[in-house]
C-alpha cells in the first residue's frame, strides 16, 4: 500500500508533534537517570540514555506512521491506539513526568500542545 503524501500542514504538524514529544522524554531522562548515563541524541536534539532512547524512536515512527494526523487533536482522544500497551504505559510515564515541567523547559510548544493546535 502505498502512503500519500502529508500537506504542507500535516507535516509541519507531524514534525511538531515529534518535537513536543522527544523534549518530553529528554525531560523525563534528566530528571531520573544520572547524567554519565546521558549519552545518546533523540529526535530533539537533547541527550538522553539509551532507554529514553528507545522510547523515543518508538514515539518518533509511531508519529510518523499516523493515519490520523490531518484530523486529532492527541494521541489519548483518537479511536486508532498505535502504541502497544506497554509502550503506551511507559510514555504515559513520561507524560506525567514531563507534562508540567514542559511549561518551563519548552513553554511555546507546551502551550501549542496544551491548545491542540
Amino acid at each position: 500500500m502505498v502512503k500519500t503524501p502529508d500537506t504542507p500542514t500535516v507535516a509541519r504538524r507531524r514534525e511538531r508533534e515529534k518535537r513536543t514529544i522527544s523534549q518530553m522524554v529528554a525531560i523525563y531522562c534528566a530528571g531520573n537517570h544520572k547524567g554519565a548515563s546521558r549519552t545518546e541524541t533523540g529526535f530533539s536534539g537533547e541527550a538522553m540514555c539509551p532507554d529514553c532512547k528507545a522510547i523515543d524512536d518508538y514515539c518518533v515512527l509511531r508519529t510518523e506512521r499516523c493515519r490520523s494526523m490531518d484530523r486529532k487533536t492527541n494521541c489519548e482522544e483518537c479511536g486508532n491506539h498505535c502504541y502497544a500497551p506497554a509502550e503506551r504505559e511507559r510514555i504515559r510515564a513520561v507524560m506525567r513526568y514531563a507534562g508540567p515541567r514542559m511549561l518551563w523547559h519548552h513553554p511555546a510548544a507546551a502551550l501549542r500542545h496544551l491548545l491542540k493546535k
